[in-house]
C-alpha cells in the first residue's frame, strides 16, 4: 500500500502522526507499506538563517506564555505516543527548505523514514537548529545517509522535487499538516488516532467493486 505524506519538520503534529500511524500498522496483519514523504512549509517566509525563537514566538503566539498555553495540549498528546517534546530546548525557529531536500535525498537512498524521524527528534527533542547546514549534515549521518552532506546542502540538489511538493500541496488544497493519502484515494487530515488510521487502510484494502 502507497501512503502519501505531507508534513513539516517543525510540525509537532506531524511527529504525533507519524507516531499513531505506526501504532496503526503494527496492529494490523502484515501488509506491505510503501511511504512517500511530501515537503510542506508552514512558515515558507522565515529567512534561510531561521528566527530567534522569541521573536518568533512573540510574532506568532504573542509571546512564550501564549505559546506554551498552546503546546500544553501537544505535549499531552505526545505524552500519549512516548514522545517528551522539549519545547524550551529550542532557540531558532529555522527555515524547513533544506531538511525537506535532505528527506528527498534520504529517498534516494531508501532512508526517508529514518531521516524523517532523526530530524523531529533533533528539533523537537533536542532543540537543534534544523535550518544550518553543518547541523542537517549531522543529523544526516545519524539517519544513515552516505556521501559528503555538507557539500551537497551548499547545492541545488532535490530543490526541484521540494518545489513539486509544495505545489502539489497546494494544487491538492493542504492547509495544514499532517496529511496521509492512502493509496491514492483516501486522504486523512491530521494526527488523528491510530483507529482512524487503521479504518482508512481497511476501507483501502477492499476491493473497488465487492459485488463483482
Amino acid at each position: 500500500m502507497r501512503i502519501d505524506i505531507f508534513s513539516d519538520t517543525v510540525c509537532p503534529w506531524c511527529f504525533i502522526g507519524k507516531r499513531r500511524l505506526e501504532t496503526a500498522l503494527a496492529a494490523m496483519p502484515p501488509i506491505e507499506t510503501e511511504i512517500h514523504w511530501h515537503a510542506f512549509q508552514l512558515n515558507p517566509d522565515l529567512p534561510a538563517q531561521g528566527r530567534d525563537r522569541r521573536e518568533y514566538l512573540d510574532a506568532k503566539f504573542g509571546g512564550a506564555e501564549a505559546a506554551e498555553r498552546i503546546y500544553a495540549r501537544v505535549r499531552e498528546a505526545g505524552r500519549s505516543v512516548g514522545i517528551d517534546f522539549q519545547f524550551e530546548k529550542i532557540i531558532r525557529s529555522p527555515n524547513t527548505f533544506n531538511s525537506h531536500r535532505l528527506i528527498q535525498l534520504a529517498a534516494t537512498q531508501h532512508k526517508a523514514d529514518a531521516m524523517v524521524e532523526t530530524l523531529f527528534r533533533g528539533y523537537f527533542l533536542e532543540g537543534r537548529d534544523i535550518g544550518d547546514d553543518a547541523t542537517l549534515a549531522g543529523l544526516a549521518h545519524s539517519a544513515g545517509l552516505e556521501g559528503d552532506i555538507g557539500t551537497w546542502l551548499t547545492g541545488e540538489g532535490e530543490r526541484s522535487e521540494v518545489l513539486n511538493d509544495l505545489q502539489a500541496g497546494r494544487e491538492f488544497g493542504i492547509s495544514g499538516v499532517p496529511f496521509f493519502i492512502f493509496a491514492s484515494r483516501y486522504s486523512v487530515s491530521g494526527a488523528q488516532q491510530a483507529e482512524v488510521f487503521r479504518q482508512a487502510m481497511d476501507t483501502v484494502r477492499r476491493p473497488l467493486n465487492p459485488s463483482n
